[in-house]
């Protein structure tokens, strides 16, 4: 390496390190961030999920109590499910428009 070479070296290199320090402070701020991004949707899908399980557990304990009652007949009670909801497919009463025929 002549003199020239070197002298052209020196402030390239001063330049270039504190470059590459303000880099490598960019670069630790980006993966912070995302570690702190990936904790928080870690923690929503957590609360997420301990929502949907307590709202399961509600569910079978009811299942539970239904199935467990002395006095409870469950095939009657589907049965009559199946009833109420022929009556409201059906239809019952008399439309508005026939009633207010039969006044006039």
């Amino acid at each position: 390496m002549d003199a020239g070479t070197l002298a052209l070296m020196i402030p390239i290199i001063g330049v270039s390190i504190p470059i590459f320090a303000i880099w490598t402070k960019h670069r630790e701020k980006i993966a912070k961030l995302q570690v702190e991004t990936t904790a928080d949707a870690t923690a929503e899908k957590a609360a997420q999920y301990a929502s949907q399980v307590q709202a399961l557990e509600d569910r079978v304990r009811v299942l539970e109590r239904i199935v467990t009652d002395k006095g409870y007949d469950v095939a009657t009670q589907i049965e009559a499910l199946r009833d109420e909801r022929r009556v409201d497919e059906q239809g019952s009463g008399v439309p508005l428009s026939m009633e207010s025929k039969e006044r006039a």
